[in-house]
């Protein structure tokens, strides 16, 4: 039995290649006799740029660039295809890693360092990007990207704004006269971890703002200031960025990408697991294991663990599918997509303890997988 084991990272815990080494050990530790390939996945998200640059034996760029906060800070690119496309990794400027919890507050971040990096990247005279986004601290509408670019954001009297939403609240025009000719020539592919659109309920700020330190009278201000420049780039670039699936990702910085540098938005665990030839793995195996933090709804959104069951269940191999959190009554397309979903936590425990442990839960959970699976092939 060979067995392909292809998780997600599980957040603010385990990278994706440590969760899928966890759980080979745990098998090992079975009594299953199987073959087992590694294959970590990623779906546009920390950690997935990372990913490609292995795959392809890429090479990292060290740059110095700013963080949400205006900070300058060393990040890196990765360079693959002999150095023609460029791989970036918005989080690696602009993440919500990069802050301490008291620092989180959206008005005030800005995405400019992820501006930053595609400039190094173009500077090497590259000819494509993939751009993985998600993980960001930011809610700017791609300002900050777009300032770094060249693009300039003026309020009534013509007086040039800072890219961060707290200044852009009195964003009367935008001015793409400077934006640099490089970006056109250049084929920008962006993976993204959700298919969020830029506004309304279901939007960037309503969904993410949160998550990133909005309080709850922030949002209507970010939803405000994302709608203005929504209006004002339609009027520059003929582009509705509040209309474009997947625009949402990293704060509108997607939707930003797709209007002013005629980027391709992608899901992102679908375009990673093509661009990996994740099929030619798949085709080898008996068995899927995949995962990752928690498997709910929003995995069904194009999350990488739903895009490896999809190519999983077109072959017809059987799909196992792990996480720290699955809820007790699962969504009946869950149910539908992964043959088994298992929970690797084992006894009540909080948040903190249950990510402290999980690379334990995981070899433990690898172990009972094998167990199980040995059992029945033994009836």
């Amino acid at each position: 039995m060979h067995i392909l084991i292809a998780p997600n990272a599980f957040k603010n815990s385990l990278t994706a290649g440590e969760v899928s080494l966890a759980v080979q050990k745990g098998l090992e530790k079975s009594n299953l006799s199987c073959t087992t390939e590694c294959f970590p996945v990623g779906d546009g998200g920390d950690g997935t740029a990372e990913l490609i640059l292995k795959k392809f034996k890429g090479k990292r760029v060290e740059v110095e660039v700013h963080d949400p906060l205006g900070r300058k800070i060393n990040a890196s690119f990765g360079l693959i295809d002999m150095g023609k496309t460029a791989v970036i990794e918005s989080a690696d400027a602009s993440g919500i890693r990069l802050l301490k919890l008291s620092e989180l507050n959206p008005l005030n971040a800005t995405s400019v360092g992820t501006g930053q990096l595609i400039l190094a990247a173009l500077d090497k005279g590259v000819s494509g990007i993939i751009l993985c986004l998600g993980g960001s601290a930011t809610v700017d509408g791609g300002a900050g990207m777009l300032a770094a670019l060249g693009v300039r954001f003026i309020d009534e009297a013509g007086k040039l704004l800072l890219p961060h939403p707290e200044a852009l609240s009195r964003l009367a025009g935008i001015d793409i006269s400077r934006i640099d000719a490089r970006i056109s020539l250049c084929n920008i592919t962006v993976l993204c971890d959700v298919d969020t659109y830029l506004l309304g309920l279901d939007g960037s700020a309503a969904v993410f703002g949160p998550q990133k330190g909005a309080k709850d009278a922030d949002i209507p201000k970010l939803e405000k200031i994302l709608q203005t420049i929504s209006d004002l780039t339609y009027k520059e670039t003929k582009r509705h960025m509040d209309k474009v699936k997947h625009g949402g990702a990293a704060g509108g910085l997607a939707a930003a990408l797709y209007a002013f540098c005629n980027a391709e938005l992608v899901a992102g665990a679908k375009q990673f697991l093509e661009l990996t030839d994740f099929q030619q793995s798949l085709q080898k195996c008996n068995l899927v294991i995949t995962g990752e933090g928690s498997l709910d709804k929003q995995t069904l959104q194009g999350k990488a663990p739903f895009a490896v069951s999809v190519m999983a269940k077109q072959c017809g191999i059987p799909v196992v599918g792990i996480a720290g959190r699955v809820p007790l009554e699962c969504h009946a397309e869950l149910n539908k997509q992964f043959d088994v979903l298992q929970c690797i936590i084992h006894e009540p425990s909080d948040l903190s303890d249950a990510i402290a442990n999980t690379e334990a839960n995981l070899i433990r959970t690898g172990t009972l997988l094998g167990n199980l699976i040995s059992l029945s092939k033994n009836k």
